[in-house]
């Protein structure tokens, strides 16, 4: 067995360099936790290798070459991008006999077409590279998150991740017209069109976007563009209740149209977790109300034409009771302050402590009485529970997470009442027809949970496919579905 992994690895070497194939027993020791260890802490792994090829056709190879020795040495990949995901995807399992492929050095912008608004990248370009050259080329790409200085568009695309635009211009699949994809039999499929319209058979880049490496390796896409708009205003208010936030959401749509590019609500204690925190910039306007909202408006008119439409949203809602005050941010200093406070949220939580985080969607329409009914059910169970509620209100994403009482351990609380606090919520989001898993993905964290809130025919017709393009179980096995 041995000399069949050192064959592998000497393999490898050939084909992406000595240098990019790092094992432990390098000369000095080399150390993995950059790559085995997932964002949050929550597991290590242990890999075989890590292995960081320069270009499609090197990817196509180590394919290929793990291909060839996987019977006979157990061998998998698992592709990773800035490894930021939160659902333990894109990391090693224990077993010692994964190869972590690393895309990270497939940074490159291929090219930017202004006449079809697209820009095509490599999947290790890392998202605010590719906001910036966007930026730089006079448009914008509108795929926002706390995570874009680390992550990569491959990740996002992997996870179908959603972020604060999503209101306005969709997840990362609505964002992707083309893709570059290895096979797990190590082939290229060269996708990468920039084509709005194309009904030439069945949807492989739709397949392969939110699959998380199971059925292929991406290793470029043709994304699209936006135009800068004149002008982007941001708003907070407070909000007498949820369903007063859902009325201000209603009314914004009417009001601001395309215009309203982010929506988001934001319980009282999460945001009292970062004045605790995160005391600058100081959180405005929350210590008096349950919830809060943070709207952005772009307008592609005027500031004066914005911050008009904005003035008279804001006097409606007042008017109509689902607004008690409001602050328009009076510059964009202040604007990225707002929004400052919102990405600083989840760190807040973070230094709080171990805590369940729970990435659900909703229907807009029910999300009000889910919250009542869940945290009641919550606090009967768990007595003192914190509840730390925010997220993307405007496409139905909440980050509804759970904090363990004050004074009590954080690692105890999750040791002893995770699994009954998830069952409990997963249980109450799919009542209302809701969904486990918004924008993060499923990774090998909530794999066991899908077998019990998906469909039986829907999860048979995804482990049909796993099997169809890999037969072997070569990509990133026992993540998204288990065959």
């Amino acid at each position: 067995m041995r000399a069949r992994i050192d064959d592998l690895l000497d393999g490898l070497r050939d084909i992406v360099g000595s240098a990019h194939v790092l094992t432990r027993d390098m000369a000095g020791g080399t150390d993995l936790g950059a790559w085995e260890n997932d964002w949050r802490r929550r597991s290590q792994g242990h890999a075989l290798a890590v292995v960081r090829p320069a270009h499609a056709d090197q990817v196509a190879q180590v394919v290929r070459l793990c291909a060839a020795h996987q019977a006979s040495t157990g061998i998998s990949i698992v592709p990773q991008g800035g490894n930021t995901g939160l659902v333990v995807g894109s990391t090693p399992d224990t077993s010692g006999c994964q190869i972590v492929l690393s895309l990270r050095r497939m940074q490159a912008v291929r090219a930017i077409d202004g006449a079809n608004l697209t820009i095509t990248v490599e999947a290790g370009c890392v998202l605010q590279q590719l906001q910036q050259a966007a930026l730089a080329a006079g448009y914008l790409f509108p795929l926002s998150l706390a995570a874009e200085g680390s992550c990569t568009i491959g990740g996002n695309l992997g996870t179908n991740a959603g972020g604060t635009q999503v209101v306005r211009f969709g997840n990362t699949r609505e964002l992707c017209l083309g893709l570059e994809v290895v096979t797990p039999q190590g082939q290229i499929w060269h996708g990468l069109s920039g084509l709005r319209k194309d009904n030439t058979g069945y949807d492989l880049r739709n397949l392969m976007i939110g699959s998380e490496g199971t059925l292929g390796i991406i290793t470029a896409a043709t994304m699209k563009l936006a135009p800068l708009p004149a002008a982007q205003l941001t708003a907070w208010a407070a909000v007498p209740s949820l369903d007063a936030a859902v009325a201000l959401l209603a009314l914004a749509q009417r009001r601001l149209s395309a215009g309203l590019t982010g929506f988001e609500v934001m319980g009282q204690f999460a945001l009292s977790l970062v004045a605790r925190h995160y005391p600058q910039p100081a959180v405005p306007l929350y210590t008096g109300t349950p919830w809060c909202v943070l709207l952005e408006n772009s307008d592609h008119e005027s500031e004066a034409h914005a911050r008009a439409q904005f003035e008279s949203l804001l006097e409606a809602a007042l008017a109509d009771g689902c607004v008690t005050d409001a602050v328009v941010a009076e510059s964009l200093t202040q604007a990225r302050q707002l929004w400052q406070i919102r990405e600083n949220i989840p760190l807040a939580q973070a230094l709080e402590g171990l805590n369940v985080k729970h990435d659900i969607s909703v229907p807009i329409s029910r999300i009000p009485d889910f919250v009542r009914e869940t945290d009641a059910a919550l606090q009967d169970a768990l007595p003192g529970v914190r509840l730390v509620n925010f997220g993307h209100l405007g496409d139905g994403n909440l980050h509804y997470n759970v904090q363990a009482p004050d004074g009590v351990d954080g690692k105890a609380f999750l040791a002893q009442n995770e699994e009954a606090i998830n069952t409990l919520v997963f249980d109450a989001v799919t009542r209302v027809g809701g969904s486990i898993s918004a924008e993060h993905g499923v990774g090998s964290l909530k794999v066991d949970k899908l077998e019990h809130h998906k469909p039986p025919v829907a999860l048979n017709m995804m482990r049909a496919i796993k099997r169809a393009l890999d037969p072997t179980n070569l990509m990133n096995p026992g993540r998204v579905v288990r065959v």
